[in-house]
């Protein structure tokens, strides 16, 4: 999707790579707020070996300025227009990334929106940061990928490779450039493992995943469902929702209309603070 430069902006770190970001203000008077610090800011992260310019990124963008929240859309490292080199990022960095955005970008309660590897990272950001986070929507979810969905469903030959090269390339369907797995990728993932346990989130959760998803399959949100709701801390909304005739990019505009349905829902069950 073609990008106007203007809107991206330069976010400077000290210690790693630059990171490329869109945003906009909130308006006054948002859902009902007084002013545009009490109405929650939308946070969109993306997926693996995805940037801030896709459908999804786009029309949550344009639906967040249309009712009136801020919203914030960014590259991680090695992603897109952000600096560093892809097979150098591993969750735990893209994790800081997230972090270092939510720190230095954003103020008052914010709800994530993570698609696919984005649901890990907000899963994991929402714990590290539970006092800036409301609310968190998964879109096809990929909570613990790197594991089950990467290393498990290498073939022996090519998770030899990958430990003797440090990466090993298979072909994506969204483009012409391979999915890169490196071994870092794969080791780092193990650390920021969360389908094994419960998960003790305090804010709600919305859910959604589509049938026909062949990348990550849909009962992987009904195991996320089952671990959010074994560790709840406080009673919160969370729920999932199964489309029967979605696959996992989750952008046809009926896919479209009900993200923002589901965002809406998800504020609407935020408790006041």
């Amino acid at each position: 999707m073609q990008e106007n430069q203007e809107n991206i902006k330069i976010l400077a770190r000290e210690h790693g790579p630059s990171i490329a970001y869109a945003q906009t203000p909130g308006a006054t008077g948002a859902t009902g707020a007084k002013s545009t610090q009490d109405a929650p800011g939308l946070v969109f992260l993306g997926g693996f070996m995805s940037d801030m310019t896709g459908t999804k990124a786009i029309w949550l963008e344009n639906f967040a300025k249309s009712k009136g929240f801020a919203f914030l859309r960014f590259d991680y490292s090695g992603h897109g227009q952000s600096g560093g080199n892809f097979e150098d990022g591993t969750i735990g960095s893209w994790l800081e990334d997230v972090l270092h955005v939510l720190d230095h970008l954003t103020s008052g309660p914010q709800l994530l929106i993570g698609s696919s590897m984005g649901g890990w990272l907000a899963l994991l950001a929402t714990l590290q940061r539970p006092e800036h986070i409301c609310g968190l929507v998964g879109l096809a979810a990929a909570p613990d990928f790197t594991e089950d969905l990467v290393h498990n469903e290498l073939t022996p030959k090519q998770r030899e490779t990958m430990m003797r090269d440090g990466v090993v390339y298979q072909p994506s369907d969204y483009g012409d450039q391979p999915y890169a797995f490196t071994r870092d990728l794969v080791e780092d993932g193990r650390r920021h493992l969360l389908l094994t346990a419960p998960i003790k989130l305090e804010c709600p959760v919305h859910l959604l995943h589509g049938y026909n998803d062949t990348d990550v399959p849909w009962q992987r949100s009904l195991t996320l469902l089952a671990q959010l709701q074994a560790g709840q801390m406080a009673p919160a909304d969370i729920k999932a929702t199964l489309i029967p005739d979605a696959d996992h990019r989750l952008a046809r505009d009926v896919d479209l209309d009900r993200i923002g349905e589901t965002v809406m829902d998800v504020l609407n069950a935020v408790k006041p603070d």
